[in-house]
């Protein structure tokens, strides 16, 4: 009966001209190469036929853990199963968790929404969700595995945090991020769910109310008489670039969405008409259709200007105010509020205007020189629950919007010259 080898004896085996064995116990044995190499196996009978089981190689499996590889392999035979066929599975079912991790669904996700958003809307939910998904240990859980807790705590890390974690850009919370990353967390449960690889959605268990507790702003400051005659001296006196007081203009002369205007392609204007069509899956409220915007002789002027600075790469997207570092993205967010700082009507100190107080402001003082509610709210883009007719106004009241938006831009010119 052989006895055990020890470590010594199997490090001490030469190669031949021809592989050769050196018995242990149990029918395993070593392997000894003609390349010298050294190969744990093990033969066993099963299903009638003599087989053969790798276990690994020498010195990188020590005398005793082969042993207790073979007794485990041996427990497995007697089941029926081929321990070669049990490590296979093992690797297959290790590859399927890792393909439902939490980062694995995310990014089928991601690529579900190339085709279906825009250029810029689709880097940010791609860099988003890399940042807080695929960089932080809940994105290496399977999916089936995340739990309410885990997301509230993601969640809430985002919007409340107090410091830099390594992965933030600033120590503050950023409530804007958080919302964003629920949302998409939020699709991307719904999408495992519908593909039969996650049972629940955790993020369903609370609101953004929450857990994102939003610091009160001034972000709708509506300015005065007075305060527009300031800010429309500023503008027209602005030092910075020319593209940036050109966008400030243009909010305060059709009062869109900051992002609708950053956003903006040049195919989206027709000059000739003097009419802005925002593409409904740019507008905040995406099922009532385009949103149609007159523009004022003023403004036409304007972005005659602003296509000879801006319009002139061929390639697409071609941006109204394209990013001065990537010219693939459009203007940042940021850079309308910096340049309203720069003229002290933002950030501390100030009256703390933001490119959005811009739709309050004409909304108040249009509403106050007599206009008819509904026009401005269309202009406004509000929703109408009527979807049906939310269409129909658009369609009937262009004129009487077209007139509005003349009358306002002329408003506008005669506080600037009141100014000078």
């Amino acid at each position: 009966m052989p006895k055990q080898l020890t470590h010594s004896e199997i490090l001490a085996a030469k190669p031949k001209a021809k592989p050769y064995k050196l018995a242990d116990t149990d029918r395993l044995y070593v392997l000894i190469a003609v390349t010298g190499k050294k190969y744990w196996k093990w033969n066993y009978r099963l299903d009638g036929k003599d087989c053969t089981y790798s276990i690994g190689t020498f010195p990188d499996i020590k005398p005793a853990e082969a042993r207790e590889l073979r007794t485990a392999a041996a427990k497995l035979v007697a089941q029926g199963i081929h321990p070669a066929a049990h490590e296979a599975d093992k690797i297959e079912q290790a590859k399927a968790e890792k393909a439902t991790t939490f980062w694995a669904v995310t990014q089928e996700w991601i690529e579900t929404k190339r085709t279906e958003v825009q250029p810029y809307s689709f880097k940010q939910i791609q860099s988003g969700m890399q940042r807080y998904i695929r960089d932080t240990p809940v994105g290496a859980k399977p999916i089936k595995a995340i739990s309410t807790s885990d997301m509230y705590k993601l969640i809430r890390g985002i919007a409340n945090r107090t410091e830099r974690t390594g992965l933030e850009r600033k120590s503050t919370g950023a409530h804007t991020v958080a919302t964003n990353i629920r949302g998409w967390c939020n699709a991307v449960f719904r999408f495992a769910i519908h593909s039969g690889r996650a049972d629940r959605n955790p993020v369903t268990d609370f609101k953004a109310g929450d857990v994102i507790k939003k610091p009160k702003v001034k972000n709708n400051l509506a300015l005065t008489e007075a305060q527009l005659t300031e800010l429309v001296a500023a503008v027209h006196s602005f030092t910075g670039q020319r593209k940036t007081a050109i966008a400030i203009e243009l909010l305060l002369l059709t009062f869109v969405r900051t992002g609708e205007l950053r956003c903006a392609t040049w195919d989206e204007f027709d000059l000739e008409k003097a009419l802005w069509t925002v593409p409904s899956e740019r507008m905040k409220i995406k099922d009532v259709g385009d949103h149609l915007v007159p523009l004022a002789p003023r403004a036409v002027r304007l972005l005659q200007k602003l296509k000879t600075i801006t319009d002139t790469s061929s390639k697409a997207p071609r941006w109204l105010f394209p990013n001065d570092r990537r010219d693939t993205e459009p203007m940042s967010a940021t850079t309308i509020n910096r340049a309203l700082e720069r003229m002290k009507f933002n950030g501390k100190g100030t009256i703390g205007f933001s490119a959005h107080g811009f739709r309050g402001t004409a909304s108040t003082l249009l509403h106050e020189q007599g206009y008819a509610p509904e026009i401005i709210e269309l202009q406004l883009a509000h929703q109408e629950r009527n979807t049906v007719k939310a269409a129909y106004n658009k369609a009937q009241h262009i004129p009487e919007r077209k007139k509005m938006m003349s009358d306002w831009a002329n408003y506008i010119e005669s506080l600037r010259k009141q100014a000078s």
